[in-house]
C-alpha cells in the first residue's frame, strides 16, 4: 500500500502512483440501484459535511444504526454507498426515506464514505444530522440533494 515510485528511463522524473482512484474509475462499480448519484462536486461537499459532523458526533453511522434513527423519526441527510454488494443489504434505506420524506444520494465508494467519516472500515450508510456547527455546510449540501431527480 502506500505510494509506490516509478522513474521514467532517460529523463530521471519521478512519478508517484496512489491507490487513490478518480470520481469516473469508481461510478464504473455503482450498483443498479445507485439513483440519484452525486456528482463529483456534490461527493466533496458531503465529505466535508460528514467530516464536519463526525467531530461533533452527529452522524449516525451502518445500516442498524440508520435504520433505527428513521424510524424514531430523526431528521437529516441520507449518504448511501454506490458499490455497496448484496445490495439485498440497504435496499430498503431509500424506500424508508421516501416514506419520510427524508433527502438521501448516493455516492460511489463505500471506503470513501468511511473514511470521511473518520473510520478505517468502509461503511455503506451514514445519515448527517443537522447542528450549528457546521450548519452552512449542510444547508448547502441539503439544496443540493433535494434538487437532484428521484428514480421512476
Amino acid at each position: 500500500m502506500g505510494r509506490a515510485k516509478l522513474q521514467e528511463s532517460g529523463e530521471g522524473q519521478e512519478l508517484e502512483a496512489t491507490q487513490e482512484r478518480s470520481y469516473h474509475e469508481l461510478v464504473e462499480h455503482v450498483n443498479a440501484i445507485a439513483r440519484p448519484l452525486a456528482s463529483r462536486k456534490l461527493t466533496r461537499k458531503l465529505y466535508k459535511c460528514i467530516k464536519k459532523a463526525s467531530k461533533h458526533k452527529q452522524i449516525r453511522r451502518g445500516v442498524k444504526e440508520v435504520q433505527k434513527f428513521i424510524n424514531k423519526g430523526e431528521k437529516g441527510i441520507t449518504v448511501l454507498a454506490g458499490d455497496t454488494l448484496p445490495i439485498d443489504v440497504y435496499c430498503h434505506i431509500p424506500i424508508m426515506c421516501e416514506d419520510r420524506s427524508l433527502p438521501y444520494v448516493y455516492i460511489p465508494s463505500k471506503t470513501d464514505l468511511g473514511a470521511a467519516a473518520g473510520s478505517k472500515r468502509p461503511t455503506c450508510v451514514i445519515m448527517i444530522k443537522p447542528h450549528e456547527d457546521y450548519q452552512e455546510a449542510y444547508d448547502e449540501c441539503l439544496e443540493e440533494v433535494e434538487a437532484l431527480p428521484l428514480p421512476l
